[in-house]
């Protein structure tokens, strides 16, 4: 499949594909022409870079994980464990935060909330 089917059935721009391949995370056979083809493994493995990014991956350690998935083997599989349990340490951190974060949030509008009713029953006693 060329490049912009690619991008259609992953959901995402042909920019970021061309970006990928930049920083060697997608690769394409080319026509004699010069256009991308892709195959359609290729829709999975967007999927999954995506997914690595909204984590909060960077396409370095991406690039740095792909290799287990693409060859897995002792070597690759050493470097992977372990950088992916770094990440996984980052993100149990960053969720940690999030949680916090909401339940702040939750307190306040549970304030605002409260807040409102008393000037709406002040403002039907007048």
């Amino acid at each position: 499949m060329r490049i912009g089917e690619l991008a259609a059935r992953a959901g995402v721009s042909v920019r970021s594909l061309r970006y990928y391949e930049e920083q060697g995370l997608l690769s394409s056979t080319r026509s004699a022409s010069g256009q991308r083809h892709y195959t359609d493994e290729e829709v999975e493995r967007v999927r999954f870079i995506q997914r690595l990014y909204a984590a909060g991956l960077s396409s370095r350690t991406i690039a740095e994980l792909l290799p287990c998935v693409d060859a897995p083997s002792e070597q690759t599989s050493d470097a992977a464990l372990e950088r992916m349990a770094e990440e996984r340490d980052r993100l149990s951190e960053r969720i940690d935060d999030l949680i916090r974060t909401r339940e702040a949030l939750d307190t306040l509008i549970t304030t605002a909330r409260a807040h409102r009713e008393r000037q709406r029953a002040a403002a039907l006693t007048r």
